[in-house]
C-alpha cells in the first residue's frame, strides 16, 4: 500500500539520458525512448507524484495540487461541473472535504508502466457537511474506487476512474 500520509521525492528529470535520435512531441518523452534504468526511475517518479497528490488531498492542502496536475489536464470521468486542470481537482476535493472533513483515501493496490499509474483505493469519511443538497447524517462511509493516471513532464495529464458513489449514498441512506 502507498502511504499517502507522507511526501515522496524524486530527483529524476524526464529528459535526461534520452536515447539519441529519439523523436517526441514537444514537451513529451515517449516511454519506449527511455532505457531500462530511466523507465524504473520514471515509474518511481510517477508513483511519487501521485503519492504527493494523495497526501495533499488527505491533509486538505489542496493548493498543492498545482504542483502535480498539468494546467490542461483532462479528467475523462469528471465530477459534475468539474473543470479541467488543477482547479477542477481542487474544487472537487474541497466539496468532498466540506461534506467529509475527515476524508481519507487509502491506496490498496498500485501498478505502474512507464507513463501510467493504476491503483485501487478506499475512501472513508464521516458525513458532517452538506452533500449534493443533503444535510449531514453523521454516518461514516467506506467505499472503493479505481483510477488510471497518465503522467507527462512530471504532472498528471489524464485521468480515468470511478468510485462507488452509489454505495456511498446507500451508506448515508440518501437513496430511494
Amino acid at each position: 500500500m502507498i502511504d499517502w500520509g507522507r511526501r515522496a521525492t524524486s530527483g529524476h528529470h524526464p529528459y535526461r539520458g534520452r536515447k539519441e535520435g529519439a523523436t517526441t512531441q514537444p514537451g513529451y518523452v515517449r516511454a519506449q525512448d527511455l532505457d531500462v534504468r530511466e523507465r524504473a526511475m520514471s515509474r518511481s517518479s510517477n508513483l511519487a507524484i501521485l503519492q504527493n497528490f494523495g497526501s495533499a488531498v488527505n491533509s486538505g492542502h489542496l493548493d498543492e495540487l498545482d504542483a502535480y496536475v498539468a494546467p490542461d489536464s483532462v479528467d475523462h470521468d469528471p465530477a459534475p461541473g468539474q473543470v479541467p486542470g488543477p482547479e477542477g481537482y481542487e474544487d472537487m476535493f474541497a466539496t468532498m472535504r466540506q461534506a467529509f472533513p475527515d476524508l481519507h483515501i487509502e491506496v490498496e493496490h498500485v501498478t505502474a508502466t512507464d507513463d501510467e499509474v493504476a491503483f485501487a483505493y478506499t475512501i472513508t469519511g464521516t458525513h458532517l457537511g452538506e452533500l449534493m443538497g443533503h444535510s449531514p447524517t453523521g454516518k461514516t462511509v467506506s467505499y472503493r474506487g479505481m483510477q488510471i493516471s497518465r503522467i507527462a513532464d512530471g504532472k498528471l495529464v489524464e485521468r480515468w476512474g470511478s468510485s462507488d458513489e452509489l454505495g456511498m449514498l446507500r451508506q448515508l441512506d440518501l437513496t430511494e
